[in-house]
């Protein structure tokens, strides 16, 4: 397709019941699944997917998203290496500091330095190198093949830097307005260089928030609260704001949501992701693939904190029935085909 699409889905329903959704996501079309790592859900997410790596034949599977707080890094390189056994080329990680899952672990979240030394160890391990992690070195038997790659989530600055120094993506979540892609690539570049590395080394998949229904019902998002005391556009990370300022949108730090007028709401929604019916969603993917080449994106359903594990059944099946077929048929005439 002329864009690739992925879909977090959370562990929202006892594990049997999650893989008959999953694989209804493959046979909708889908490039990939990423699964919440909530341990506070009672359900381990690599549990999910190991599951999910016997139950689906295409899908590239991974943790949306881990964290190096609550998992050492051995046992993470040991987990995403027998992964690989289980399905070669499909499975990959994503880390970041830690959002849920270590706040209801009472721990705070992982260090920039931490990450960055935990994702650099975890590229040497799954390629069967030591690694040194706090002074200690680190080895693991049996690497397999091939090596999983390591994305690092990134909403604000210095973490779109960190990904570019050290991990072989980044999964960020910048909006789609090529303004403030553009800002995020920025440094993304700059983490690249201080490493000595090219750009163009560095994968990427823009996270896209979505509300894939009527535009009235779907722009009313921005004017909500995510949890009290926390708007919707500040979740995950207030950083939002900043790529929405970069596309020409400014909202204040302190914003009640309720307070966004209707036509501002409308105007965060074209620039921050994909809200209204199917064809339009379609649409827009494909504008932000031609405006700044956007080629992977992982759909993030719209939720609040009472909603957050109700499964996406109504995205799955936007895009097997409307968003997929209209970017397959996209990519056949742009090639030709």
């Amino acid at each position: 397709m002329a864009v690739e699409v992925d879909i977090r889905v959370p562990v929202g329903r006892p594990l049997p019941e999650l893989m008959d959704f999953i694989r209804s996501c493959e046979d909708a079309g889908f490039h990939g699944v990423g699964i919440h790592d909530h341990h506070h859900s009672g359900r381990d997410v690599y549990a999910a997917l190991t599951l999910a790596a016997a139950a689906t034949e295409r899908l590239t599977l991974y943790p949306a998203t881990t964290n190096t707080v609550t998992r050492h890094p051995l046992v993470l390189a040991a987990i995403a290496n027998s992964l690989v056994e289980i399905a070669p080329g499909r499975i990959m990680l994503t880390l970041a500091p830690g959002f849920l899952s270590v706040e209801k672990a009472g721990k705070p979240q992982a260090r920039r330095r931490q990450l960055g030394e935990v994702v650099t160890a975890l590229r040497l391990l799954l390629s069967g190198h030591p690694a040194l992690v706090e002074g200690q070195e680190l080895r693991m038997n049996n690497v397999a093949a091939p090596a999983p790659k390591i994305f690092i989530l990134a909403a604000g600055p210095k973490m779109l830097e960190l990904a570019g120094e050290v991990a072989d993506g980044v999964v960020m979540l910048v909006g789609l307005h090529p303004d403030g892609i553009e800002a995020a690539r920025q440094h993304v570049r700059a983490g690249a260089a201080r490493a000595g590395r090219s750009a163009g080394e560095v994968e990427e998949i823009f996270i896209v928030p979505t509300a894939v229904e009527d535009f009235e019902t779907a722009r009313e998002w921005p004017r909500r609260w995510f949890r009290p005391g926390q708007p919707f556009l500040d979740y995950p990370s207030v950083a939002n704001l900043r790529w929405l300022h970069a596309a020409g949108i400014d909202i204040p730090a302190d914003h009640r949501p309720e307070d966004l007028s209707p036509e501002l709401a409308a105007r965060v929604c074209d620039a921050f992701g994909l809200f209204g019916p199917p064809e339009y969603c379609a649409d827009r993917l494909l504008r932000a693939h031609e405006e700044s080449g956007v080629q992977r994106v992982f759909f993030f359903p719209s939720h609040t904190a009472e909603t957050g594990y109700d499964l996406p059944a109504a995205d799955v099946t936007a895009f097997g029935t409307i968003i997929g077929p209209r970017l397959a048929a996209a990519e056949r005439v742009a090639t030709g085909a």
